[in-house]
């Protein structure tokens, strides 16, 4: 539901403790709105259009809330908490995060081709030995999730002369989006096909009740040399699949930017998986300007009675 403007007007612009004072300052410029702590009570009444990463307990009465702007891309943790109350848009920050994102899979790609890994323990050892390397041009990436982020993983790809197919919820009729020469179903005969000719599987799915676990045995089963990527979420791999597909040799290697648990304690068996590198979710940082950015399109599309293009569909997750 898009709240009306007469509602924003009275609204009582609520930003997380943890945004700095420049966003903040920016995020009241935008609304013409002071800014007070969002917190676990907030005293008075009026309607409510909050900016953060969580709701902090009810934050007064549920019905009050008009508005929430999430500072990330990933709205699960806000969903997850409870139903959300019916009248309140809920929107969320993209930015160049695709872009980020982008050139972070691109980025171990071509360290692999170039074995960099290798090359870097080799060079710990004080060891003068020679790889064989390989081109990127005329691979396959099989990217799941084929929304802003999929979209601009394989765009970059692509543009290196990847061979790049999008897996989506159903298949894709008419021509492919941008950056994909090829958008098939998950559950298709033709992802199995896929998976096993693939040399790269990126994972760029959201977490919801649909993908948890999607990446398991049976997917992994079908993989033959690939090396998995998840710049998506945790909760959608099997850790204990991924691993047992790391140990019999069907995935090359895996490169993890999320994890189902984060962040990971030192002793977490997540440590020791074979050929794993394990990244602090750090592929795409949300920064200060993509916040304002967006919030400030958001902004303008409501005082316009148009819904955000960055709404989150409540009942998909995503």
């Amino acid at each position: 539901m898009v709240p009306a403007p007469e509602l924003l007007a009275r609204a009582r612009l609520l930003v997380a403790p943890e945004l700095s004072a420049s966003l903040v300052r920016e995020l009241e410029r935008i609304t013409g709105l002071g800014a007070e702590p969002l917190a676990d009570e907030v005293p008075g009444g009026g309607p409510l259009l909050c900016v953060g990463a969580a709701l902090p307990g009810p934050v007064g009465a549920a019905e009050r809330l008009v508005w929430f702007h999430s500072v990330n891309a990933g709205t699960d943790p806000l969903l997850a908490a409870g139903p959300w109350p019916a009248q309140a848009l809920l929107t969320r920050t993209v930015g160049r995060m695709g872009e980020r994102i982008a050139q972070y899979v691109l980025g171990w790609v071509l360290a692999e081709c170039q074995n960099v890994p290798e090359y870097a323990a080799q060079h710990a050892r004080a060891e003068w030995r020679r790889f064989p390397t390989e081109l990127v041009a005329g691979q396959t990436a099989l990217v799941y999730g084929t929304g802003r982020i999929g979209g601009a993983v394989a765009g970059l790809l692509r543009r290196c002369g990847v061979r790049t197919v999008g897996v989506g919820r159903t298949a894709w009729s008419g021509p492919p989006p941008v950056g994909f020469d090829r958008v098939i179903g998950a559950g298709e005969d033709a992802e199995a096909e896929e998976l096993a000719g693939a040399r790269w599987v990126v994972a760029a799915l959201p977490s919801t009740g649909a993908t948890e676990g999607f990446f398991g045995a049976g997917r992994f089963a079908a993989v033959r040399g690939a090396t998995f990527v998840n710049v998506g979420r945790g909760a959608t791999v099997d850790l204990g699949a991924l691993e047992g597909a790391l140990r019999g040799g069907g995935v090359r290697r895996a490169v993890l930017d999320v994890l189902p648990e984060e962040p990971a304690a030192p002793g977490d068996p997540v440590w020791r998986l074979p050929r794993t590198v394990i990244t602090s979710h750090s592929a795409g940082i949300t920064a200060d300007e993509d916040v304002a950015r967006d919030f400030a399109a958001c902004w303008e599309a409501v005082r316009e009675g148009r819904r955000p293009g960055l709404t989150v569909d409540v009942e998909r997750g995503y």
